[in-house]
């Protein structure tokens, strides 16, 4: 997956198209992503002892990973993710914008 938890996306399908946010979650299993502010649903939740006045709840779902793309913030666009490596470096970088960021790779 190239999508990683905290990286900046932009929703690029759907009705929510357009929107910008951060991902909190992702589920590679299910290929699938939660993001900040996208795709809110409600829940009615009964009175417990955790939550004892019951009521509606509002919270994100995931959402399919093809829906989004990386967000440069300082380019002000979507793009592909890609890898390089420079001096024994993984590097992560944007394909449009050609901007990067290091990842730490752990050898085993």
């Amino acid at each position: 997956m190239k999508i990683k938890k905290g990286d900046k996306v932009q929703v690029i399908a759907g009705h929510e198209k357009g929107v910008i946010g951060d991902v909190l979650a992702v589920y590679p299993a299910e290929h699938k992503v939660v993001v900040e502010g996208v795709h809110i649903l409600k829940k009615h939740m009964k009175p417990s002892a955790a939550n004892p006045d019951g009521g509606i709840v509002s919270k994100e779902a995931p959402i399919d990973i093809s829906n989004v793309m990386v967000y440069d913030t300082k380019e002000k666009v979507a793009g592909r993710v890609g890898y390089r490596f420079e001096d024994g470096k993984k590097i992560r970088y944007n394909k449009k914008t050609k901007s990067q960021k290091e990842i730490k790779i752990t050898k085993k």
